[in-house]
């Protein structure tokens, strides 16, 4: 299945608590798991203002239905092209 990343902009994301992040997960896992195994939430970045996830999914819609039900917006959803690592230049 593709890979994307999803950019979801929260102001004061870090800043959020710990059991704020504990209930944000919670949530989006609860989402996952209704939309079934087209859809897998691999790790997020929490950043100042943004949150950046990387997900495995059947499709784009796929990752819209899923911030539509989570409430967490998807500003924007790029599909990965590929991926690199140091191993890359070796």
């Amino acid at each position: 299945m593709p890979k994307y990343v999803i950019e979801r902009e929260i102001p004061g994301a870090g800043k959020m608590s710990t059991n704020e992040l504990h209930d944000a997960s919670t949530k989006s896992c609860e989402v996952i798991r209704k939309l079934g195994p087209e859809i897998q939430w691999l790790h997020s970045y929490v950043t100042d203002d943004k949150i950046y996830c990387v997900y495995i999914a059947s499709d784009e819609n796929c990752v819209k239905k899923h911030a539509e039900q989570s409430g967490f917006p998807a500003s924007r959803i790029s599909p990965v092209a590929t991926v690199i690592d140091p191993t890359t230049a070796e």
